[in-house]
């Protein structure tokens, strides 16, 4: 495998689910951007947002993307918005292959409900954040290589889909 596979999606969808099972099949190292974050700043995604604003951590997503992008080839999963973010599916259409991992808003709501905190969704109707959410992503997401569903309870079955893709098209 010669490219990055990068995962994005709503909160919830299961990236950083996912993402393990596929480089695990692929024998690719799994960097989830937002650990990569926490561990350089040395605090939990909502305070660096409650700190540096939004504005704020989407430049250390963006450093954290250029830096990801520059070592070997990897699945990386960036945080739900990633994509949206001007510039980015772009500048690593280059060196990388987009799956979008597809879930309703209410089954990304009660995934990202038992994980950590979510800025984005804190303070406020969950379903109805999570639904705006989606709503002015989705144009976003579809940009990805390949779709692939994710209601479902088991994560190696979205896995599986995303290995036969990138086999079936050559690229692992």
């Amino acid at each position: 495998m010669d490219r990055h596979v990068i995962l994005v999606g709503l909160p919830g969808c299961g990236k950083s689910t996912v993402g393990p099972i596929v480089a695990g099949e692929l024998h690719l190292p799994f960097v989830d951007l937002d650990s990569v974050i926490v561990r350089r700043m040395g605090m939990p995604v909502d305070r660096i947002f409650g700190e540096r604003g939004e504005v704020g951590f989407r430049e250390l997503e963006h450093d954290a993307t250029a830096e990801a992008l520059a070592a070997a080839p990897s699945v990386i999963a960036p945080g739900g918005g990633w994509a949206a973010q001007p510039g980015n599916m772009k500048g690593a259409r280059a060196r990388a292959l987009f799956f979008y991992l597809q879930v309703s808003a209410p089954i990304a709501l009660a995934r990202a409900r038992q994980g950590a905190v979510r800025p984005l969704l804190a303070g406020g109707e969950g379903l109805a954040r999570m639904t705006t959410l989606l709503s002015a992503r989705e144009n976003d997401y579809q940009q990805a290589d390949g779709t692939v569903g994710n209601d479902t309870d088991d994560p190696s079955v979205a896995a599986a889909k995303i290995v036969e893709w990138l086999h079936r098209g050559g690229f692992a």
